[in-house]
């Protein structure tokens, strides 16, 4: 299929719609469900479920259900922030650290103390 974010960039809303439908029935099959088995571990009926592997809309909620239901939520690992820092922020903090550092050197000792 190639590179598949690309492919994904180049569809319509509605044709993401219908890859995710078809995701979520390919996955249904594999795993021996019914369209009504889904729907009852899911919480949903079973029109929800035919609705979206059929290429229709749902909302996020059963969707989520139906991820879940599945066992699939791993698809939304994409969604994870991470909380990295970029290269200029590191550089900033190390700065400071030193500075800290730095600072703690050419002064060592408490205001008022004359150090004798």
């Amino acid at each position: 299929m190639g590179n598949t974010n690309m492919d994904l960039v180049q569809m319509s809303d509605a044709a993401i719609v219908e890859h995710l439908g078809n995701f979520l029935k390919h996955v249904r099959i594999q795993q021996n469900k019914t369209q009504a088995q889904l729907a009852e571990m899911a919480g949903l009926n079973r029109w929800t479920i035919s609705q979206i592997e059929n290429g229709e809309s749902i909302t996020l909620m059963s969707l989520i259900q139906i991820l879940r239901a599945l066992d699939c939520l791993y698809v939304l690992d994409r969604f994870e922030i991470s909380n990295e820092i970029s290269p200029l922020e590191y550089a900033k903090l190390k700065k400071q650290q030193r500075d800290r550092v730095r600072n703690k050197s050419i002064n060592p000792t408490k205001e008022g103390d004359l150090g004798w």
